[in-house]
């Protein structure tokens, strides 16, 4: 029985799956953060994929392929090739690359992601080429939920106190009780804790909050305009443009015309592109075997 592993390995989170040759998932595994930029990386991938393997026989993997930040760093760290306890040929890939496997099964266009962070990526033959924003909280990351969450804390320390319903919120959040208290809480904060604000920033309907979403469509879509004309599919990625949210509406009504696509699974997507090149599926097969692992889901 030929199985493959795939991984989506994020900031705030590693996620694997183990499928089949037909498709089918047969095992789940989830664990820390799992890039570089976050402590303990590569043992958390490896957590997640002996979680997904259970009682798996991990000889019986033919291929794997991990998404994540940092790819070079990655591949090259000493602790990863060992920590994931699979002696199958393993590719490390753009996080972008496999947000866009989840969504399609072309092997070209451009991917929009907004989760705790923000890029846009146009993707050649499965492999990231051209790169906007993406460049952390402090230089970019405009419209992600970091951005939402910073510029909601930003609000309320020039409105501290007012009656503003998404200011009242990010104070009771943080637990500030003046502004000073609030100016300390940020400074100690990485950008996952800004994120966690996204929600109530994306719940409000008030002034600030509604100004702050228009602004995080407009910079998301300039983002995505970086890239130039699409010569493919769009695929939205990341929480704040796979689920219901205003920044989502807001960023499908900014873009008629396009073709747009959503992402799905990106563990499942790597998964995907692990299978397509284990069995050097032609195109139209590839396509079959997308449409079995990630189709949309049913209203």
């Amino acid at each position: 029985m030929l199985l493959v592993v795939g991984v989506d390995a994020g900031g705030t989170g590693s996620r694997a799956v183990l499928a089949r040759s037909d498709g089918t998932v047969v095992g789940r595994g989830c664990a820390g953060p799992g890039n570089l930029f976050t402590p303990h990386g590569p043992t958390s991938i490896g957590t997640a994929i002996r979680a997904a393997l259970g009682n798996h026989d991990p000889a019986l993997v033919a291929a794997a392929v991990v998404g994540a930040a940092g790819v070079s760093a990655l591949g090259s760290h000493p602790e990863f090739r060992s920590s994931l306890g699979l002696s199958c040929p393993v590719d490390v890939v753009g996080d972008a690359v496999t947000a866009f496997a989840a969504g399609v099964s072309d092997p070209g266009g451009a991917v929009l992601i907004a989760g705790t962070g923000a890029v846009a990526a146009r993707i050649e033959n499965w492999q990231v080429g051209r790169t906007a924003d993406g460049l952390g909280l402090l230089l970019g990351d405009e419209g992600s939920g970091a951005w939402l969450g910073l510029q909601a804390v930003r609000a309320a320390a020039r409105a501290f106190g007012s009656d503003d319903s998404l200011v009242a919120a990010v104070i009771a959040h943080t637990g500030a009780r003046s502004c000073d208290d609030l100016v300390r809480w940020a400074g100690r904060q990485p950008p996952s804790a800004f994120a966690a604000l996204a929600p109530l920033v994306c719940g409000s309907g008030d002034g600030a909050a509604v100004q702050i979403l228009g602004e995080a469509v407009t910079r998301l879509v300039a983002t995505l305009t970086e890239l130039g004309p699409p010569d493919g599919p769009v695929v939205l990625a990341g929480g704040l443009l796979t689920r219901p949210t205003p920044v989502r509406h807001g960023v499908l009504a900014a873009l008629p015309g396009v073709p747009l696509s959503t992402s799905r699974d990106p563990a499942v997507g790597a998964a995907w592109l692990a299978l397509r090149r284990t069995l050097d599926l032609d195109r139209d097969a590839a396509a079959r075997l997308h449409r079995v692992m990630l189709a949309p889901p049913r209203p």
